[in-house]
C-alpha cells in the first residue's frame, strides 16, 4: 500500500474522527482510580466510542479481544483487559484506543498514573509525551519522516531511557495501519520527503530500563524485557506546509 495523500473531504472525516476520540480519551482519564479493573476500562471505553457514533476499530484486529488496549507498569502496548487485573496506588496505566468514523480511522495513546505516583514515573510520562512534541518540530512538509524518528529517539536517549524498536508508529486513513512506519530512533536513511495531506500516527514507545522487550503468551501483551516501567503517548498528525494539525489533541491539551 502506497503513502495516501488525503483530500480535503478526507481531512475533515479523519478531523471528526479524531476528535471523538479526544473526547473519549479525556473522559477515561478521569476515570481511572485504584480499585478498578481493566476490564472495566475497556468497557467504558467501548460505550464512549459507541455514544459518538464510532466504531472500536482495535475489537478484534486481527483477533483483538478488547476495544482500549490496556497495558500497566511494565507493559510496553497491548494488554488485554482483564476483570482480575485491578489497578492499585502507583501504578501507571498506558491506554491506546482508535475509532472508525464514516470509514475514517483514528488512533492515540495516554498514560496516566492511578492515584498518587513516583517521581520517576511522572518523569517518565512527561519525557515520553515532551519526546512527541519534540519529534513533530519536523513533522510538515520538505523534512523528511526519519527527521521525527531521530529527534524523538534522540531526546528520550537523553535522559537515559530505552526507546522501543520493535513497534513503531504508522499511516492511518481508511485503514487503520497503512504507510508509512513511522519509527521513534534514528534510522541510516532520511525515510519519505513529507508532503501536505499525509497523516500518520506517531507514537513513542519509551522504558525507564531497557529498549529490548518480550511477548507474552496470549501473543498481544508486550512488556520490557527487564520489567522496567514503559510509557506511551500517541496522536493521529496530519502534515501541512505549515505546524502539523494533532487530530486528537487540541490546543488545551497541548
Amino acid at each position: 500500500m502506497a503513502v495516501t495523500i488525503k483530500t480535503e473531504h478526507e481531512i475533515e472525516l479523519m478531523r471528526e474522527s479524531g476528535h471523538k476520540l479526544e473526547e473519549v480519551h479525556n473522559a477515561l482519564r478521569d476515570f481511572i482510580r485504584p480499585g478498578i479493573s481493566t476490564k472495566e476500562i475497556d468497557e467504558y471505553g467501548e460505550q464512549l466510542i459507541r455514544e459518538r457514533g464510532g466504531i472500536p476499530n482495535f475489537l478484534n484486529y486481527n483477533g483483538y479481544p478488547a476495544s482500549i488496549c490496556v497495558s500497566v507498569n511494565d507493559e510496553v502496548v497491548h494488554g488485554i483487559p482483564t476483570r482480575k487485573h485491578i489497578l492499585k496506588e502507583g501504578d501507571i496505566v498506558s491506554l491506546d484506543a482508535g475509532l472508525i468514523w464514516k470509514g475514517y480511522h483514528s488512533d492515540a495513546a495516554r498514560t496516566w498514573g492511578v492515584g498518587k505516583i513516583s517521581p520517576e514515573a511522572q518523569k517518565l510520562i512527561d519525557v515520553t509525551r515532551q519526546s512527541f512534541f519534540e519529534g513533530i518540530k519536523f513533522a510538515k512538509a520538505g523534512h523528511h519522516l526519519h527527521e521525527i524518528s531521530r529527534r524523538i529517539g534522540a531526546y528520550a536517549e537523553s535522559f537515559g531511557y530505552g526507546v522501543v524498536e520493535e513497534l513503531v508508529g504508522h499511516g492511518i486513513g481508511t485503514h487503520l495501519h497503512e504507510e508509512p512506519q513511522v519509527p521513534n530512533f534514528a534510522q541510516k536513511g532520511r525515510g519519505i520527503l513529507l508532503e501536505p495531506g499525509m497523516t500518520i500516527a506517531i507514537e513513542p514507545m519509551i522504558d525507564i530500563g531497557t529498549k529490548d522487550v518480550k511477548w507474552m503468551d496470549d501473543n498481544w501483551t508486550v512488556k520490557t524485557a527487564d520489567g522496567s516501567l514503559s510509557a506511551h503517548y500517541e496522536n493521529t498528525v496530519l502534515i501541512t506546509d505549515g505546524e502539523p494539525e494533532l487530530f486528537t489533541c487540541t490546543k488545551e491539551e497541548k
